[in-house]
């Protein structure tokens, strides 16, 4: 299992061909409370930096992206339900969609942990 993150603060954690996709823990605390997301529906079609889900919180609304292509698996109810999980474990329980990826290819343009941490400490 491995996981990468984008400039855009999403991360995916891959296993095999299917990954999940949710928001990293500084993009949840920018945020502030989480009140509102709309995550995919299986089935649908997504591309690398495309528009995928939706997080809004008392401060603002934000597009979420998929950081790869593929195919939506499944969509995350307890967030959608629970929005909350967003702030409380956003790289856990708070995830937002699983996919089946199109091309690993993909995950050759994001950074690891290591890389996401100094990205993180520049901005």
């Amino acid at each position: 299992m491995s996981v990468y993150y984008t400039r855009d603060h999403e991360w995916v954690r891959v296993e095999g061909d299917g990954a999940t996709v949710g928001i990293t823990d500084f993009a949840q605390g920018q945020l502030g409370d989480v009140v509102f997301v709309e995550v995919p529906e299986a089935g649908r079609s997504v591309t690398k930096g495309g528009e995928a889900a939706v997080v809004e919180s008392v401060k603002a609304a934000s597009d979420v992206y998929s950081p790869v292509a593929g195919t939506v698996t499944e969509g995350n109810q307890a967030v959608v339900d629970e929005p909350s999980l967003v702030n409380t474990d956003p790289e856990g329980e708070g995830w937002f969609f699983k996919l089946t990826l199109s091309d690993d290819q993909d995950l050759n343009e994001l950074m690891n942990a290591e890389q996401y941490k100094t990205y993180c400490e520049s901005v």
